[in-house]
């Protein structure tokens, strides 16, 4: 019999829904936290740049029992995600879990010796200290703003100039007759800049660090999940714990795949016309290919041409005046500059005594699964899984994290099991796929399929794969057919 737990689910975005739902349903009692006024973490509305859409089809970006509604296009705006959540939360009546306008300001093991964690809450201006058997922190990494400040920068506002981090880009009028500056090569950041550019802006421009490759909506007039999100094009990168045989097999099928990559790079470099831009990246795609990937902005590539948007690649140095000096030598004039520069990775309510056992000096996650810690029991982390099909990869972690708490994986990982394997994995990172160190190596993607697949053996599912073999080798993660995968596992209720 498993005993009903106390459960703390820390964050209410897609991977906050996903859990609270999870352990829900296993029978315990659950209570969710969530500092905004809404649920929906990076898709609630205040949070949300204007123009903002999935990088994933829709069909990728859902949970196992609720499609987004049919007449969605293929690609999601912010609006239409932000409602998306709100209607799975309705259809599980999820809302009555959740506490909003709640901060957790410190997380630490409970005082009095007994399993679990302390939270200190604060909410409606007052504080509390509350215990649980279990936290799952579902936070995921675009919870803390990264700002960054540059010399000059103070001076630069006083004289009448602006500074915001991307996620303050809400209201498009505010570039109107502006210089913008969009510090930042990642999809928010060229979305912004395009959005400005088409909102008025006087001049945009856009300063990134280095090249990276970009995968447009449709390569060559086909949608891209039909091209990079399916096992056969997985298999030929390096993945983890490849036996004996399959490495003997990926040697022999290298020159395979290296021709197949170059020809999609080739591909690439004439669709967008990288050489003229001059944005090349250095790495072959098959190296660099992880969650950093960015989808291109539709108009990007347009918006060069027409000169609406120019691109420079360097980084700020520091302002004077109503300039800001790049490390190129470049000044550029500017009234707003907008820093698409990311967000902190990190758990900073954790005391830093657990934050020690859990994250290398390098940055890199000590992570099983990419969820829990074995130094850190009694809590796990949902969502850090991040990949191209964000919300069925919060889903399926949850639906193990839950069975891990119960102790009723099929196969239930031993101390030692846990340490191998993290240890397997950190090597992984940095030997073999170093673009694996993105964001913590808190990454799945472009693994999706072995993942998944991990974390369904662990469940003990009897079905991990689709009846026809060539739609499962060919074709991306379907998110109904995870649905019965899930079902297929043991299942139980806590009591």
């Amino acid at each position: 019999m498993v005993k009903r737990k106390k459960v703390a689910v820390i964050g209410g975005g897609v991977s906050g829904l996903a859990a609270a739902k999870a352990f829900d349903e296993k029978g315990h009692l659950v209570f969710g936290f969530e500092r905004s006024h809404d649920f929906g973490g990076v898709w609630e509305l205040s949070r949300s740049y204007p123009d903002v859409q999935t990088q994933s089809p829709k069909d990728l970006y859902c949970y196992t029992d609720h499609p987004m509604p049919e007449d969605y296009p293929e690609w999601p705006k912010g609006p239409q995600v932000h409602a998306y959540l709100h209607s799975y939360a309705d259809k599980h009546h999820l809302s009555r879990l959740f506490r909003l306008n709640t901060n957790i300001q410190s997380m630490d093991r409970r005082a009095d010796g007994k399993p679990g964690w302390t939270l200190t809450i604060e909410e409606a201006g007052r504080t509390r200290q509350e215990d649980f058997d279990f936290v799952a922190i579902c936070t995921g990494q675009f919870s803390d703003k990264n700002i960054i400040t540059h010399p000059g920068q103070d001076a630069f506002i006083a004289q009448g100039g602006q500074v915001i981090h991307s996620s303050d880009y809400t209201d498009p009028s505010m570039m109107q007759g502006k210089r913008v500056v969009v510090l930042g090569g990642s999809k928010s950041a060229t979305d912004i800049a395009v959005n400005a550019a088409k909102n008025g802006a006087k001049q945009v421009t856009m300063v990134y660090r280095e090249n990276v490759w970009r995968v447009p909506y449709f390569v060559g007039g086909i949608n891209f999940k039909k091209l990079l999100y399916m096992r056969a094009q997985e298999q030929q990168f390096n993945q983890w714990g490849k036996t004996p045989f399959q490495r003997v097999i990926a040697a022999a099928l290298k020159p395979l795949v290296w021709a197949n990559f170059r020809g999609l790079e080739t591909l690439l470099k004439l669709q967008l016309g990288l050489k003229k831009w001059n944005m090349v990246p250095d790495s072959p795609i098959e190296k660099e290919a992880s969650c950093s990937l960015p989808i291109v902005t539709p108009g990007l590539f347009e918006s060069f041409k027409s000169g609406t948007v120019k691109p420079i690649q360097g980084t700020f140095d520091h302002y004077e005046g109503d300039e800001v000096a790049l490390t190129t030598g470049d000044r550029i004039k500017a009234d707003i500059i907008v820093l698409a520069v990311g967000w902190k990775l990190g758990i900073p309510y954790l005391a830093q005594e657990h934050r020690d056992r859990l994250i290398e000096s390098d940055g890199q996650y000590r992570t099983f699964r990419l969820s829990v810690n074995p130094d850190l029991p009694e809590m796990g982390f949902v969502g850090f899984n991040s990949s191209f099909c964000t919300i069925l990869s919060a889903e399926m972690i949850a639906n193990w994290l839950v069975r891990y708490a119960d102790g009723k994986l099929a196969q239930q990982p031993s101390r030692a099991d846990m340490d191998r394997n993290i240890e397997m994995m950190l090597d992984w990172r940095r030997r073999e796929r170093p673009a694996a160190q993105v964001y913590g190596g808190l990454c799945s993607a472009p693994f999706h399929f072995k993942h998944f697949d991990e974390l369904l053996s662990d469940m003990g599912a009897t079905k991990t794969k689709r009846a026809n073999p060539l739609a499962e080798q060919f074709s991306y993660p379907n998110a109904p057919a995870y649905g019965a995968f899930l079902a297929s596992a043991p299942q139980y209720r806590a009591e």
